[in-house]
Parts: C-alpha cells; structure tokens; sequence
C-alpha cells in the first residue's frame, strides 16, 4: 500500500474549513468497531483487513467528538516506524473538504509512536507517485531512498521529525501492541 494523501495545511489544531475555526485534537488506537464498515461509508481503504492486523491504527478525533477525521496503520519495524497507510475521513477529502490539517497530525502520530519506542522520531513510508513525494519532501524534510524494494520510499528522519512534532499540539494515548 503506498500513501495517498495530500497535506493541505501544516496546522497545530484542525481548522474547520469553512470557518477557519481551530479545533484541539486528539488521538487513540482504534478499535474493531471504529474500522468496521468504513469502506461501505465511503473510505477509499478496508481497514479492517487482515493484512493490516499487525499494524497499530490510530484514529484522529476533534476534542469532545467522536467522529473519525483520519485513521493512520503504523507497523513497528526494526528500530522504525513504518506508515503502511493512511487516509482523511471522506468529508476531508474532496476541495469541500470539513477540516485542514488532517494528513499532518496524521504523520505527527507516526512520529509520536516513533519517539515512544525510542526510535527519535524516525518513520518510513511509500509515496503513491512521484507528485506525492515531491509533496512529502517540501512539506515535511522527508527524503527519497533508492531501493529495489519500492521507487518512492522515503523516510522522515530524527531531525525533520522533531520539527514536525513541535508544530503539533494533539492529545493522545499511544496505547501500543507490538
């Protein structure tokens, strides 16, 4: 699975689009129930599916309100976190889009759960094309890796992360399964 999401806004909060209103965050592991049936609600991805199982999905939430506004899979990986997928709820999707900032908080709990696992923020992941990783590295410092394994893997290193991280002032409980 490679990434597929554009970062509109760099936003330490959600900002509701059509207001400007920011918005606290907050973030937890998903559960069963949160991911069943999203493919039928108009996710582009199944994530409840088994090759996913492994992965620690955390779900994005605005303070005080349960309706997902993201899902990130993160797999821990020999000393790194690797971004197997994530994706804006439907509504953060299109130009009519709720709320900005969705993608960012997005890599920001990877890079959360990277630093909890004394990995110093590290992640890795794989760009959809080559627009998308252009977009990763403008947006975020994240750098191409010349491999076999995929033509746009990338990673966002200890540096650029802790950058990014200082950006993002979202709540959360890490609730990590290894």
């Amino acid at each position: 699975m490679r990434l597929d999401i554009l970062i509109d806004k760099l936003t330490p909060c959600l900002v509701e689009a059509a207001t400007g209103k920011v918005l606290q965050t907050t973030f937890s592991l998903a559960t069963a129930d949160d991911i069943s049936g999203l493919k039928d609600k108009g996710w582009r991805f199944d994530w409840a599916d088994a090759g996913l199982s492994y992965c620690n999905i955390y779900k994005l939430q605005i303070k005080g309100d349960d309706v997902i506004q993201g899902l990130v899979a993160a797999e821990i990986i020999r000393g790194a976190v690797y971004v197997r997928l994530m994706e804006s709820a439907p509504h953060n999707q299109s130009s009519n889009k709720a709320y900005e900032g969705v993608g960012g908080h997005l890599f920001a709990i990877a890079i959360k759960l990277s630093i909890a696992l004394d990995f110093g923020g590290y992640i890795c992941f794989e760009a959809k094309n080559p627009e998308l990783a252009e977009h990763y590295a403008v947006q975020f410092g994240a750098k191409l890796l010349r491999t076999r394994i995929h033509d746009y893997r990338m990673d966002i290193d200890e540096k650029e992360a802790y950058k990014l991280i200082e950006m993002y002032t979202l709540e959360g409980d890490l609730d990590v399964r290894r």
